[in-house]
C-alpha cells in the first residue's frame, strides 16, 4: 500500500520523487514530507505507485502537463537515478509529446533537480574518490531539460546524506519547502534565459513500431 498517495491533480507544481526504501531514508522522506504539506504542490510517489514498474503513461502524461515546475527528487544511486525514475522518463517524455516534431508539452517548464549523496561534497573532487566535481554527472538531467525545452534550474544538492545531523535535515528541508512556496518568485531565475526545444530531424526518430529494432 502507497503511504505517500495523494489525489492526482492539476498543480503548478510537480513533484516527481523515488526512493526504493522510504522507511530507511533519512533526508528524502523528510523532503518529501515538506512537499507533501506545501500548498500548489503535487507529489507523486513512484515507487509506491509503481511497484510492478508498470507505468501508466498517458495517466502521467496528464498528471505533469498543467505543471510549470517539474521537480526530480531522488538519492544518487551509481552516479545516476534510481531505476524507476529512469523508466519513467524513458515511457512518459516520448517523441512527439515531449520533443521532436510536434513534442511541445513541456516547452517553456523549468525542471529542478533535489538530490542527496552518499559521498561528502570533497569526495566530487579530481582528488576525491568520486574524481569528478559533482557537475560533471548532471549532462544527462541538462539535456533532458533541453531536448524538451525546458530550463533547467540549479540542483538542490545535499552532499553525505548518511552522516548530517538532524538540525541539518531540517534547515534543508525548510529550505525545500520555502523554494517550493515562493516559486516562479526566486530572483535567480531571471538571469536564466529560455531554453528553446533542441530541433530533432524526422529521420531521427523512425516510427514507434521500429524503435525496438535499434
Amino acid at each position: 500500500m502507497d503511504e505517500f498517495a495523494n489525489t492526482p491533480a492539476a498543480a503548478p507544481i510537480c513533484v516527481l520523487a523515488a526512493h526504493p526504501n522510504w522507511r530507511e531514508s533519512r533526508v528524502n522522506r523528510k523532503l518529501f514530507e515538506r512537499a507533501r504539506a506545501t500548498p500548489g504542490v503535487e507529489v507523486l510517489d513512484l515507487y509506491g505507485r509503481y511497484p510492478d514498474y508498470d507505468i501508466d503513461a498517458p495517466a502521467e502524461r496528464a498528471r505533469i502537463g498543467p505543471a510549470q515546475l517539474l521537480v526530480l527528487l531522488h538519492p544518487v544511486q551509481w552516479y545516476s537515478m534510481p531505476a524507476l525514475m529512469k523508466l519513467w522518463l524513458d515511457e512518459v517524455l516520448t517523441h512527439g509529446w515531449a520533443y521532436g516534431p510536434g513534442g511541445t508539452a513541456l516547452q517553456g517548464k523549468d525542471l529542478w533537480l533535489v538530490a542527496t549523496t552518499g559521498g561528502s561534497e570533497p569526495s566530487y573532487h579530481p582528488q576525491g574518490y568520486n574524481r569528478y566535481f559533482f557537475d560533471a554527472f548532471l549532462p544527462p538531467y541538462e539535456q533532458t531539460a533541453a531536448l524538451c525545452g525546458m530550463r533547467f534550474l540549479p540542483p538542490m544538492l545535499l552532499h553525505g546524506a548518511h552522516r548530517v545531523t538532524p538540525a541539518q535535515i531540517e534547515a534543508h528541508a525548510e529550505t525545500f519547502g520555502q523554494r517550493l512556496a515562493s516559486y516562479p518568485d526566486w530572483p535567480e531565475l531571471d538571469d536564466l534565459p529560455a531554453c528553446p526545444a533542441c530541433d530533432v530531424p524526422a529521420a531521427d526518430r523512425p516510427p514507434v513500431h521500429d524503435q525496438a529494432g535499434r
